[in-house]
């Protein structure tokens, strides 16, 4: 960790300051969010490491959406089993991708792609990081030098010099894809914003850019978001490849592609009660689940949904949650 007294930009992760727009598809992992840019989507595979028999990867569907009120951050619970040969061998229904980062701070993390690094889960160390800020006065609620992407870049390098790069340093362009969001509020602002952290995507280092900026509202489908890329801009995330094959300039591509979105409904206006987009994410997730279970293949989305919101006064709140436990047999301080 860092003890410098302003916003730290790591030496490990390269951070990219997109230009969001109002609708955020994550057409492109390997790229910022930028104004509806529309790439063939490069599928999140998992490959294990020589010294791994199975691999976990989380081919799900996890959705943020950012409004003036706060974040909602909404995920399945399928996980996927992978074998040597990176085939799917089982699916489970019982993972978590959705993490308080920082009890006491309203901010939220979200996970997909590759379930794990080496033999710790992304939760598992997701929580490891937020035991170890929990002891770093900077972020105190009361610290003037807690900003999220202070938060995003200490996170990126706890995962990255502590489990990515001991795991995977050694087999090139195999490492696995993961993917994170960190949602939430800066010390002090009015507004939310999100980061993305990428590993695995072609760099050395792990990839941070920002998804929305303060006051910009905006959905972003990650993993697997040809359902609500059909719902909400119209046209499915394999046109653009489609186009380009058929002889299109990547300029007619992306005027096209612009031209069918900007046509929609939009759909998180920046008023909108974070109660809608509560329902909003929730009805994404549930309808990917539903669009992927007809089609061939292992289900590789589904599992009980599980809902978060992040707002100003209230922090992060669970909507919809899963326990291994009952809570009634677990109270808080038994």
């Amino acid at each position: 960790m860092s003890n410098g007294s302003g916003p730290r930009r790591s030496s490990r992760a390269a951070i990219q300051r997109g230009n969001p727009t109002i609708v955020l598809l994550d057409a492109s992992r390997s790229s910022p969010a930028a104004e509806l840019t529309f790439k063939a989507i490069a599928p999140l595979v998992h490959t294990a490491p020589p010294t791994a028999a199975y691999g976990l990867i989380w081919m799900t569907v996890a959705i943020s959406i950012t409004v003036n009120d706060g974040v909602v951050m909404a995920a399945d619970s399928a996980t996927s089993l992978t074998d040597e040969n990176n085939q799917i061998v089982n699916v489970y229904n019982s993972a978590n991708k959705i993490f308080n980062l920082r009890k006491g701070l309203p901010i939220g993390a979200m996970t997909w792609g590759a379930g794990a690094f080496g033999p710790a889960s992304i939760e598992t160390l997701a929580k490891d990081f937020r035991k170890e800020i929990s002891a770093d006065r900077r972020f105190d609620l009361d610290s003037p030098d807690y900003d999220l992407e202070t938060v995003a870049s200490e996170f990126a390098d706890f995962l990255y010099q502590n489990h990515y790069q001991p795991n995977y340093g050694e087999i090139g362009e195999q490492r696995p894809q993961t993917g994170l969001v960190i949602a939430g509020y800066s010390h002090g602002a009015a507004l939310p914003e999100r980061w993305q952290i990428d590993f695995g995507s072609g760099s050395d280092g792990p990839q941070i850019h920002q998804l929305s900026e303060p006051g910009q509202s905006g959905i972003t489908a990650h993993a697997q978001p040809e359902a609500v890329n059909r719902f909400v801009n119209g046209f499915s995330v394999q046109l653009p490849g489609l186009l380009h094959r058929a002889g299109l300039t990547q300029e007619q591509i992306d005027e096209i592609c612009n031209a069918v979105a900007r046509s929609g409904r939009w759909f998180t206006p920046p008023p909108m009660p974070i109660q809608d987009t509560i329902d909003l994410a929730r009805f994404l997730v549930d309808m990917t689940i539903e669009y992927v279970r007809f089609q061939p293949g292992a289900q590789s989305v589904g599992g009980p949904v599980e809902v978060a919101a992040v707002t100003k006064h209230e922090g992060f709140k669970w909507v919809q949650r899963k326990h291994y436990f009952s809570p009634e047999l677990n109270p808080p301080h038994a």
